[in-house]
């Protein structure tokens, strides 16, 4: 029964997304698979199916770079716009606007260029994609303007999908969840039920891994310690053999997993708060805690005024943020932005206590109008593996299947494009010329993993690269430890400026030194000159400098400078950052919150 649930669940998800956007359906499923087999099936699929969408949709999973019209040496094409075989021998266009055939294909190639962040070309598909509503919706709703996108598909007579669409708007206007008040509930006391939006063992992220070791902490330190995960996951993401509950480490994972989602926004988040108070009562916590971003805090704000007890919301990100580091400076004024920092807002002015990774991001709750004052900070630590004393490197690389010779820097990262992940590739494209015992090991996944595994080729870098995709979570610290130098090449962005990493904290409990962008976020970890050393972010030449300035003429081996940064960043972590410390600083915190909120 609980498979034939599951196998109905995952039907219904794939048949939505279908009809909504299929390209963003092939591009989620692609993320979760090996990139080289996404990469070959892709080339396979460009060559035995005719026409430009399959061409320039595997052009794209492929890692080719925005369009622009040139060729790449050989005549091979440089990006999506010659990446398809149609058209007159000889006379292949060079932009994907002139590579229509159909307004419908039009439509196609328009939204496949919006997947890549290419605006212009999107918009110029567009001008001959005829009506294509369901198109220009998402093209609204990529800039923001849910309104907008609403008013698209009305028109049109849309209904059902605009209905969807106009679910998400109401909610990010200030809808809530409504619930009666829940009589004769008597809490446990040392009992908090966590509200996540994934975990493990589905979900390997570095949100996924903090959640855990939070959590566990605060098992050992004699708390019962529950958590529930949205609604619908894991099911939603592909795992149909996922059970109702996983327990681990003594922590217990409860999965709302209904027979069948509403179909709105609302609907849905509804859906979520009334399975959740009947876990609750069952389960009888006496704090809620849940994390960014505020839809989370919608249901838990709901169940705890229901059940009177007191809610946290740990502030994890600003996702408003994030949302706008993938888009133009025009994204910060836009109504999705407007209404996503606002619904932020009152998540935090609600909670009885706010938590947040690092200073720099709690001033930036206390600009945006935290009522209660005070925000208290967990940051990012370590535990288990990387308490202990860390292996050399080539010792780790051995265990690995690695290269045991030379120097590694490189990364354990998620590849988006605000990690600046390319301007480490280029980086290390300046010392390979003189340096050669470097090499460059690049740890994840992500949704850049394609680009940069292209670039690495054209700067003539790919056999000194080693890209691994993502790696099992109990061989995480290994590949910490493979690492000579652990970089940290983040942007310049408002996300990056505030949001603190975990990656380069586990890198010091490593005793691996730190080279990082100069950044607010990113100085409350890294002490220039002590345990690391922090460049201008952007600056390819200041990066490399760095990095050579930590190893030694020939490039084999690391500068005593550099043992004595990685020696000093485990000592400071040790003693400042373990996740049981964090756990008593947040549990002695739930204390003073009372039973009534």
């Amino acid at each position: 029964m609980r498979l034939l649930r599951n196998l109905r669940l995952t039907a219904a998800t794939v048949f939505e997304h279908l009809g909504d956007d299929p390209v963003l359906l092939i591009l989620q499923i692609s993320r979760r698979l090996p990139q080289t087999y996404v990469g070959n099936a892709a080339a396979v699929a460009a060559k035995i199916v005719p026409g430009p969408v399959v061409a320039a949709l595997a052009a794209h999973l492929q890692g080719f770079p925005i369009p622009t019209g040139d060729r790449h040496p050989g005549d091979r094409p440089r990006s999506l716009a010659t990446a398809w075989r149609s058209g007159t021998p000889g006379d292949r266009p060079r932009s994907l606007a002139t590579a229509w055939r159909s307004g419908n294909q039009s439509a196609r190639l328009a939204d496949i260029a919006l997947a890549a962040g290419d605006t212009i070309q999107a918009d110029a598909l567009l001008e001959h994609a005829g009506a294509a509503p369901a198109t220009r919706a998402r093209r609204r709703w990529y800039d923001g303007d849910m309104t907008g996108a609403v008013a698209e598909l009305r028109s049109a007579g849309l209904t059902a999908r605009a209905n969807r669409v106009e679910s998400e708007l109401r909610v990010f206007e200030g809808w809530t969840p409504q619930l009666a008040r829940a009589d004769g509930y008597e809490p446990r006391e040392n009992t908090v039920l966590h509200v996540l939006t994934n975990s493990l063992p589905h979900t390997g992220s570095g949100y996924a891994q903090r959640s855990h070791s939070i959590l566990k902490a605060q098992h050992k330190l004699g708390w019962t310690v529950h958590a529930a995960t949205r609604l619908g996951y894991p099911v939603q993401v592909g795992k149909l053999l996922a059970d109702d509950v996983d327990v681990l480490d003594g922590v217990t994972y409860h999965r709302l997993i209904p027979d069948r989602m509403m179909s709105g926004f609302d609907e849905r988040l509804q859906q979520q708060a009334s399975e959740l108070l009947a876990l609750a009562f069952r389960l009888r916590p006496s704090v809620l805690h849940t994390t960014t971003h505020f839809v989370n805090g919608l249901v838990v704000r709901k169940v705890a005024r229901a059940l009177g007890i007191p809610w946290v919301y740990e502030v994890r990100g600003q996702l408003a943020d994030t949302w706008a580091s993938t888009r133009n400076d025009a994204a910060k004024s836009s109504e999705r932005y407007k209404l996503f920092s606002e619904r932020e807002a009152d998540a935090t002015e609600s909670a009885a206590l706010v938590v947040t990774l690092g200073e720099a991001m709690k001033q930036q709750i206390l600009r945006a109008g935290d009522a209660r004052g005070d925000v208290l900070l967990c940051p990012n630590a370590v535990g288990d593996e990387f308490l202990d004393e860390p292996m050399d490197s080539r010792a780790a690389r051995n265990l690995l299947g690695l290269s045991a010779n030379g120097v590694f820097i490189g990364t354990v990262s998620s590849m988006v494009e605000y990690e600046g992940l390319d301007n480490l590739l280029r980086a290390f494209a300046l010392l390979a010329l003189d340096h050669s015992s470097l090499h460059c090991l690049m740890v994840g996944g992500g949704s850049a993993a394609p680009a940069l595994m292209r670039l690495a080729r054209e700067l003539g870098i790919e056999g000194r690269v080693t890209f691994t995709g993502r790696v099992p979570r109990e061989q995480a610290h290994l590949y910490h430890q493979a690492l000579d130098i652990f970089v940290v090449p983040r942007k310049d962005l408002d996300v990056t400026r505030t949001v603190t990493p975990l990656k380069p904290v586990e890198a010091m409990a490593c005793a691996r030194p730190v080279v990082a962008s100069d950044l607010p976020a990113l100085r409350e970890i890294v002490e220039d000159g002590l345990t690391g050393t922090l460049v201008a972010p952007g600056s390819v030449e200041a990066l490399a400098s760095a990095v050579a300035g930590l190893i030694d003429d020939d490039g084999a081996r690391l500068t005593p400078a550099a043992v004595s940064m990685g020696a000093t960043g485990r000592r400071k972590v040790m003693v400042e950052r373990t996740w049981t410390r964090s756990a008593e600083a947040v549990l002695g915190a739930y204390a003073g919150l009372g039973h009534a909120f």
